[in-house]
């Protein structure tokens, strides 16, 4: 790999760790589907009159749209503002990774390998060791909220496989909206207009800086970087930086948000990356194994 493509991958990888970080800013002063429903306004406008729709199923699409992004990141926002801290959330959400082997033997009678369960397993006992410290800053609204966007994550990588080779970014765009009056309609009905035009009439740089970020940083710039290096080398070689994503979101949180890292989250996110190595660097496991 080019030394080049090497530092944008870290430059991806560290944008998706602090993209907790700032969703957290933006939670200090817009309500959880609000700021779900500009993220993916922003998302689509104006990039969706340049961007072709992907072809296929327009239900598909919107399926698609609708659980990967409305109810993803409406259960994220809300776990979030409800008790899951920053750091914390960006390890939970690499659960996706085994939610989606789940789904995937379900609907593809694709049967995972015994490193992967056991990666699973590992993984597994870092989400029970969380769930043991509920306290403070830590809530089981949350934990589960967080579980559940998840779970729709992998519920979306199951309906993208099922619309087969198509664009990923034109996907982010087209998925964003259908997802983004899903997210209006969802904020009036459960926030009210009187919080929204509370929240809005108080928002500062801060908030609008964060969206700015969620939006485009996060969405755009990485996740098209993203699929472009994912269409350049093999997956085998990419995938494995997503283990740095909540390297980064615990690194950052500390430092931006001052939360505090006690024994217990470091032993959580240890149990739970060191799961994602058995599956996503199976390969190489087997690899060293068989040289023995």
């Amino acid at each position: 790999m080019k030394p080049s493509h090497l530092l944008l991958l870290l430059l991806v990888v560290f944008i998706w760790g602090l993209n907790f970080v700032f969703i957290r800013l933006g939670l200090n002063e817009l309500p959880p589907l609000l700021l779900c429903a500009f993220r993916f306004f922003l998302a689509a406008f104006p990039a969706v009159f340049f961007v072709r729709r992907p072809p296929g199923s327009i239900l598909l699409l919107a399926s698609y749209g609708i659980v990967m992004f409305a109810m993803q990141f409406s259960f994220l926002f809300s776990g979030m503002k409800v008790g899951m801290p920053a750091s914390l959330a960006s390890l939970t959400m690499q659960f996706q990774v085994f939610f989606t082997l789940g789904l995937a033997f379900v609907f593809f009678s694709e049967r995972p390998s015994l490193w992967k369960l056991f990666g699973a397993a590992l993984s597994f006992s870092g989400i029970l060791y969380v769930a043991a410290h509920l306290e403070g800053d830590v809530t089981l609204a949350g934990l589960v909220l967080t579980l559940a966007a998840a779970l729709c994550w992998a519920t979306g990588n199951i309906l993208s496989k099922k619309m087969g080779q198509v664009s990923p970014f034109a996907l982010v765009v087209w998925g964003s909206l259908y997802a983004f009056p899903i997210l209006c309609l969802a904020s009036i009905a459960f926030e009210g207009p009187q919080t929204i035009t509370t929240s809005l009439s108080q928002i500062t740089w801060m908030g609008i800086s964060s969206l700015l970020f969620i939006a485009y940083l996060s969405t755009h710039v990485a996740y098209s970087l993203w699929s472009h290096f994912l269409k350049t080398y093999p997956a085998a070689m990419v995938a494995p930086f997503t283990l740095l994503v909540p390297v980064f979101g615990f690194i950052g949180s500390a430092v931006i948000l001052d939360e505090a890292l006690p024994s217990w989250k470091i032993t959580a996110a240890v149990l739970v990356v060191a799961g994602l190595c058995f599956n996503l660097l199976e390969g190489k496991f087997r690899t060293a194994k068989s040289l023995q």
